[in-house]
């Protein structure tokens, strides 16, 4: 049991990882991009929210890529299953149950949900985040 929580808790340390880079970098954009002179702010905030979600998303696939990998490079999943759906059902606690890890690895379903719910709500801090400060700059500067 120790193994699979370090184990499991250093793939999860991993997915962090990723997504810190990846908040650090659309949180920066966003700020700078809010410098820049726009006439159509709904349109704008609609473009930056689309970018944001959309490199959010890019984000936890590539996390779900770091689970799944871990599923191979362990034997996680049983004999013919597909590792990459299997990591996805974890990762997004939809848990349908079709395919269940080895008896050993067991742990690191449950834990690859926990990553999944805690890096979705930091990605929806940030959506939101994004936009408050998308809808303040253009409160500031007398948009629409």
């Amino acid at each position: 049991m120790l193994r699979q929580l370090l184990l499991g808790g250093a793939v999860s340390l991993a997915n962090i990882a990723i997504h810190a880079a990846v908040m650090a970098a659309v949180v920066g954009t966003a700020r700078r991009a809010l410098k820049w002179e726009h006439r159509r702010p709904q349109v704008w905030l609609a473009a930056a929210m689309v970018a944001t979600v959309g490199i959010l998303m890019i984000a936890h696939v590539t996390e779900v890529g770091v689970w799944a990998l871990a599923y191979v490079l362990l034997g996680v999943a049983p004999p013919g299953a597909d590792v990459l759906y299997f990591a996805f059902v974890n990762y997004t606690t939809l848990g349908y149950g079709d395919v269940v890890p080895v008896e050993r690895w067991r742990l690191l379903g449950p834990m690859a949900a926990m990553n999944g719910v805690l890096l979705f709500g930091w990605s929806t801090a940030v959506i939101f985040e994004v936009m408050r400060q998308a809808m303040r700059h253009r409160d500031q500067t007398g948009g629409p």
